[in-house]
């Protein structure tokens, strides 16, 4: 197990780069499967899912689209409740068939909020795929379809998830260490 220390924080190896990918691998093969003979749009969550998002599409062999936006909740390492949209999605959801990738759903109120002003725009279907899932957390009742791994309710950096905006870069995952 490797430390790292960011800003005034100092974070432990939980998960590992390999042990990720594994997992996002086995995500891409069920989407693969699902949506054969489908051409599904990915809304990728910035900034903490992009490289999640990259390794991802790397492993999905069908005909798809991708699209980002971008929506601020965290505030620190804790939520702050208020979801605000920064970037808006500009594609016609019309009939579409959606996959909105997230880096790590906690409580729930984002995605919530996000399949709310989605399903306004008439898709065929919204689904969540996310790397992380804190089971433990979650207060909205979703249908998280696609989890690449399930994790306790600690604070992690790493892999795209940040701390103050920092962190982001780093392969494998970090919980934040209690001493």
């Amino acid at each position: 197990m490797s430390r790292v220390t960011i800003k005034d924080k100092t974070f432990e190896t939980s998960i590992t780069e390999a042990e990720i990918l594994k997992n996002v691998k086995a995500v891409a093969q069920r989407i693969n499967q699902d949506y054969e003979g489908k051409t599904p749009l990915f809304l990728v969550v910035l900034n903490g899912a992009f490289m999640f998002a990259a390794d991802l599409m790397r492993e999905v062999n069908i005909p798809c689209e991708i699209s980002c936006v971008k929506l601020a909740s965290y505030q620190g390492t804790t939520s702050t409740g208020k979801i605000k949209e920064v970037m808006g999605i500009n594609e016609d959801l019309t009939g579409r068939h959606v996959i909105i990738v997230e880096d790590i759903v906690d409580t729930g109120l984002t995605m919530k909020q996000m399949i709310e002003s989605l399903g306004t725009r008439n898709p065929a279907s919204i689904s969540i795929c996310t790397l992380l899932l804190k089971p433990d957390k979650v207060q909205e009742d979703l249908d998280v379809k696609y989890v690449a791994m399930s994790i306790p309710n600690d604070f992690i950096v790493g892999y795209g998830l940040d701390y103050d905006q920092q962190g982001r870069n780093l392969r494998d995952i970090y919980t934040l260490c209690k001493d």
